[in-house]
């Protein structure tokens, strides 16, 4: 199985859409398998942003994440990397399809809801910002079986 990491960014959480975003997402069929809620300081987002930085919005990045509560979780399932991603809807709102997270529910690339990890590779460093091994369970769901073969 695939760890991928989301974030409900602060946008979210101050429009009350956390609990529907993990919903769309669990109604997709991944499986939630951590959960925390925190405020996220400037060094912890410079090393979640590092791939951007020197750009001209990373600073921007950083403020935004940085401004309010943000929920994080790790999802697993078979090519959860993809199926996170293929929900979010593509990065800009404006070039979401409708039925995604994004393409439903956001209008500006600067307040886009939430963030899924871009790789299997960044997926477990990003993980591991936000989570220890013992934070993230293990457990077996009933519904598994009925979700893939």
């Amino acid at each position: 199985m695939q760890r991928t990491l989301v974030l409900i960014k602060p946008d979210a959480v101050q429009r009350g859409l956390a609990g529907r975003l993990i919903s769309r997402l669990e109604r997709r069929g991944l499986k939630m398998v951590a959960l925390k809620m925190l405020q996220t300081d400037r060094a912890l987002a410079h090393r979640l942003y590092a791939i951007h930085e020197g750009k001209p919005f990373f600073e921007g990045l950083v403020d935004y994440i940085c401004s309010g509560p943000i929920l994080a979780a790790v999802f697993e399932a078979r090519s959860a990397v993809e199926v996170v991603r293929r929900t979010m809807g593509e990065t800009d709102p404006a070039q979401a399809s409708p039925g995604t997270i994004r393409g439903d529910l956001a209008l500006d690339i600067g307040r886009n809801l939430v963030h899924g990890s871009d790789s299997v590779e960044n997926a477990q460093m990003e993980i591991g910002l936000f989570f220890t091994e013992d934070e993230i369970l293990d457990y077996p769901r009933e519904s598994d079986r009925w979700i893939s073969g």
